[in-house]
């Protein structure tokens, strides 16, 4: 197997509910290539958080080596994605005096330590730090305050949390497929690297990724990432609705659901019928494809769709979002899932899938690899990029327990 150079290769492991992805990513002097791609059902997730370490260490195994036979290489440090209704976001605000007057490392760094010092229970720890704007002696809305004159620097930043013993279990998995965790990353912070252009952050939206067993939203306003949250809710309750409403194992609701599922029954001929296997070793048979799609699918995403306007509500950003809904995910494939969620957000919306990446674009431009190719992403810009978008490996508490976590293991 050809080596290519540790620092040449990023990969992203999404461990989604129902679905793992690994996604291999050359730097190259055009940009980043896509190089190899892996997929293999999930079994030991549970809305997103690890129920079963050997079934999703198994899940792991089988996607990372079909990724590193189709990449021709080894991999041994990946960038991995936590979700789970345990993230939890909030804003904070810190204040430093400037000493030389002018701004310096040293000046941003204490701000954000600042900004980052609220109280947190002790079953958790800071994920991401991230900069929404710095202000300078009451001159707001600075990006980058290196260098600027002043007597007093401030920062507004959006913190987020998880719980230590589900970025624990994570890690703990990797490790037994022999594999290094570079940085455990937010997947719709990741996600939004994918599908998210720039001028929608400054316009205001929100990026919503619905995935197997988890809805993942992050929203942008002025550019700046101002609220986080994980809703356990996505694909699988709309594959189980079908399997109870119809009567069928949920494997065969799976494909019904990808096969014959839409949001949209008006586009449905009445007559139209479809084949539903049933349990038990019955016969299979006929169901009007209009029931299943008014009676069952549209139901249970509009469903999803109203707790989504609710988060929004509440997040207090709902009448900011000038540039609409970004949508992706496994579950957005569905037909005519934008439309209905127009009609319920009452906000434009548009199915994304990963851009600003080369080589293999035809295997991931689907929904579904927008949290790997993300992932692979944000490996490929570097800390240096994202300014304290993760706190110092040195300092972080996640990180030193990450290496405890490690020693613990081998």
């Amino acid at each position: 197997m050809t080596r290519l150079k540790q620092d040449e290769i990023i990969v992203g492991l999404d461990i989604g509910t129902t679905t793992i992805a690994a996604v291999v990513g050359e730097l190259t002097e055009d940009g980043l290539d896509i190089i190899g791609v892996g997929t293999a059902p999930s079994k030991g997730m549970r809305k997103g958080v690890v129920v079963n370490i050997d079934a999703t260490v198994n899940a792991i195994q089988q996607a990372v080596q079909e990724a590193e036979h189709m990449a021709g290489c080894d991999i041994s440090t990946i960038y991995v994605g936590i979700a789970g209704g345990h993230i939890r976001g909030m804003n904070s605000h810190g204040i430093v005096a400037v000493k030389d007057k002018e701004v310096r490392e040293n000046d941003i760094e204490r701000v954000i330590d600042a900004a980052k010092a609220v109280a947190i229970p002790a079953d958790r720890e800071i994920l991401h730090v991230v900069p929404q704007q710095y202000i300078i002696d009451e001159q707001d809305g600075i990006r980058d305050p290196l260098g600027m004159s002043g007597v007093r620097l401030e920062a507004k930043v959006h913190i987020t949390t998880t719980l230590v013993s589900s970025a624990q279990n994570v890690v703990k998995c990797a490790n037994r497929c022999g594999l290094e965790v570079a940085d455990i990353v937010l997947e719709p912070l990741a996600s939004a690297e994918a599908v998210v252009e720039d001028d929608e952050k400054e316009l205001g939206v929100a990026l919503i990724d619905i995935g197997g067993g988890t809805t993942d939203i992050v929203l942008y306003v002025d550019g700046a990432m101002v609220h986080s949250a994980v809703l356990p809710l996505g694909g699988f309750q709309v594959t189980n609705d079908i399997a109870v409403g119809l009567r069928t194992p949920l494997q065969a609701a799976e494909t019904i659901k990808r096969q014959h599922g839409s949001c949209l029954p008006f586009l449905i001929d009445e007559e139209e019928k479809i084949e539903v296997p049933s349990v038990g070793g019955r016969e299979a048979r006929e169901v009007s494809r209009q029931t299943l799609v008014s009676k069952i699918i549209q139901p249970r995403i509009e469903e999803i769709f109203q707790h989504i306007h609710k988060e929004l509500q509440e997040s207090g950003y709902l009448g900011q979002l000038a540039a609409g809904v970004v949508l992706t995910g496994g579950c957005t494939l569905l037909e005519g899932l934008p439309e209905l969620a127009e009609t319920v957000l009452d906000l434009p919306a548009r199915r994304a899938i990963p851009s600003g990446v080369g080589g293999l674009v035809d295997i991931v431009s689907s929904p579904e690899f927008a949290t790997a190719v993300g992932l692979v992403r944000y490996g490929a810009q570097g800390e240096n990029v994202h300014v304290h978008a993760i706190e110092s490996r040195s300092d972080s508490g996640v990180w030193r327990r990450m290496r405890g976590w490690m020693s613990e293991i081998f």
